[in-house]
């Protein structure tokens, strides 16, 4: 299924939803209301204006998870993927750059785990309570 609606003015909601691993098994991964209200804040708080910052395209490489999705790609059981409140994200060259325009904003996140070797970024955002802001980088 294609969703082309637009959570901000560079990014779909399918970029959020889209997964082989769901197309392959037949999974399917649509979000609810609360999971598409986490979505679209994040997009709007966090990841666009990350797009801004960076001046460069950011692919998401995975967005919303069903619970079924993500037992299937190894997700763990808390994974905020699947309340809609995280994204992991890529660009052309560096992940590492993407998480140094995070820590030199004010561009507010729960979680921005950086991934060296895999060379992406999972970057969070609570729909409520409170940020922790909290930086780990994995080798």
């Amino acid at each position: 299924m294609m969703n082309n609606e637009r959570l901000s003015d560079n990014f779909t909601l399918d970029e959020f939803t889209r997964s082989d691993t769901a197309s392959r098994l037949g999974i399917i991964n649509e979000p609810g209301e609360k999971e598409l209200a986490a979505l679209r804040v994040l997009v709007s708080r966090t990841i666009q204006p990350l797009r801004d910052k960076l001046g460069v395209p950011i692919h998401v490489n995975s967005g919303y998870r069903c619970p079924e999705l993500n037992k299937a790609v190894g997700g763990v059981p808390t994974s905020q993927h699947q309340k809609g409140e995280a994204a992991d994200l890529s660009i052309d060259g560096k992940a590492a750059d993407i998480l140094e325009a995070l820590e030199n904003s004010n561009i507010p996140f729960d979680q921005a785990i950086l991934y060296r070797k895999q060379n992406f970024l999972h970057v969070s955002l609570k729909l409520d309570g409170v940020q922790r802001s909290n930086v780990i980088i994995k080798m």
